[in-house]
């Protein structure tokens, strides 16, 4: 998920840690990288953590705001981020 502030400078750090605490508070599970973060969870609360993140970002001064997101769901069975991860560096 990329959550991008527009219209309030170069550097976006103190917007992303807010919504950190949102998706923490929420209860779903997060993995930040260099140009995101992943997050893990089920569908009603990460997309109302979502919803939060630019409600606050915006209160935060942001006039705009433009946020990527990929989904992935299975029903065949149970994976983490974690899992996933593994599976690729088992192959290496």
């Amino acid at each position: 998920m990329y959550v991008i502030p527009m219209g309030v400078g170069v550097s976006v750090s103190e917007y992303i840690v807010e919504c950190h605490k949102i998706l923490k508070k929420a209860g779903l599970k997060t993995q930040l990288h260099a140009y995101g973060t992943n997050v893990e969870g089920q569908w009603d609360e990460a997309m109302a953590a979502v919803k939060a993140c630019h409600e606050k970002v915006h209160d935060m001064g942001a006039p705009r705001i433009t946020t990527t997101i990929k989904l992935g769901t299975r029903t065949d069975r149970s994976q983490t981020m974690e899992d996933k991860v593994s599976s690729v560096l088992n192959k290496m």
